[in-house]
């Protein structure tokens, strides 16, 4: 069950992190504005599965020192984030309670499935996948890659995978 909540006026990153869990939509805070999403598809939650899974097993595989989310509250410096993966330095992680502030991100990865595509207006073919990767002090995000593209990451540990192997086979 959820609640809803009215607020007069710009809201806080802690007003925002002090609402009652919902997992029904997703809650941002966007220069002091909340925008609020529904719950995944069940092929969106199949690709993000697919790929932290994915994701999980190359940053074994190269021992790299992190941790990949699925829906995490990230606190960037306009508000309140929530990417569909993030790859998390491991200590940033472990001092993390309930969010993540933004320089403790490596990468984070945006799944647009074939039925987001017209509420995201994304193109075909579907699932498309967009990469952020941090850069010194900043995040920089790489072009979109469609499904019969090729993602490929070399840090914070190397990866490399078509969005369509996200897909039902």
């Amino acid at each position: 069950m959820s609640v809803a909540y009215h607020h007069a006026g710009p809201c806080t990153v802690e007003e925002v992190l002090a609402l009652p869990d919902d997992t029904t939509e997703r809650t941002e805070l966007v220069g002091g504005q909340l925008m609020m999403s529904p719950a995944p598809t069940m092929a969106h939650q199949r690709a993000s599965h697919r790929l932290h899974a994915l994701l999980e097993r190359a940053a074994e595989a190269s021992g790299a020192d992190v941790e990949v989310f699925q829906a995490v509250n990230v606190i960037a410096p306009d508000g309140l984030l929530i990417p569909g993966l993030a790859i998390v330095d491991a200590t940033a992680a472990r001092e993390a309670g309930v969010a993540v502030h933004a320089h403790g991100l490596l990468a984070v990865a945006e799944i647009a499935s074939p039925h987001a595509r017209l509420a995201d207006r994304k193109p075909d073919p579907a699932p498309r996948v967009t990469i952020g990767r941090r850069r010194a002090e900043a995040h920089e995000e790489q072009p979109p890659v469609l499904a019969g593209g090729r993602v490929r990451l070399d840090e914070p540990f190397p990866v490399e995978f078509d969005p369509a192997s996200l897909t039902i086979r």
